[in-house]
């Protein structure tokens, strides 16, 4: 029976998925991204125990490339807002950091341009 439930709940998550937009899950995965950059990059709860600028830095990074990457294929309106969001938090990242990384060298920005 275990087996017959569990086809039937990845069946449905496979179906689920196919019926949501490509836009809906390009905009959840930034969302994700961002949430988990703007913790390690100390805009959470308890900064003191998660900040964690090495993570912020690849996450913010891989945020900028799935947001410069889509933009063309999303509306206006969505790649405003996760722009927006972005830079917020490159630069929440170059407040944070003890040295700064030069302009145009922080995280994100070989996709975004300079960020100041």
């Amino acid at each position: 029976m275990s087996d017959n439930y569990d086809q039937d709940q990845s069946g449905q998550a496979t179906r689920d998925i196919a019926d949501v937009a490509a836009v809906e899950i390009i905009t959840t995965a930034a969302v994700h991204l961002m949430s988990a950059s703007a913790v390690k990059v100390g805009l959470a709860d308890d900064p003191d125990t998660q900040i964690d600028l090495d993570e912020a830095r690849k996450l913010i990074t891989a945020l900028a490339g799935l947001i410069t990457a889509s933009a063309p294929d999303i509306s206006d309106m969505h790649a405003r807002s996760l722009r927006d969001g972005l830079r917020s938090l490159q630069l929440a990242f170059r407040e944070a950091s003890a040295i700064p990384d030069p302009i145009g060298q922080g995280p994100g920005e070989k996709f975004t341009g300079p960020v100041n």
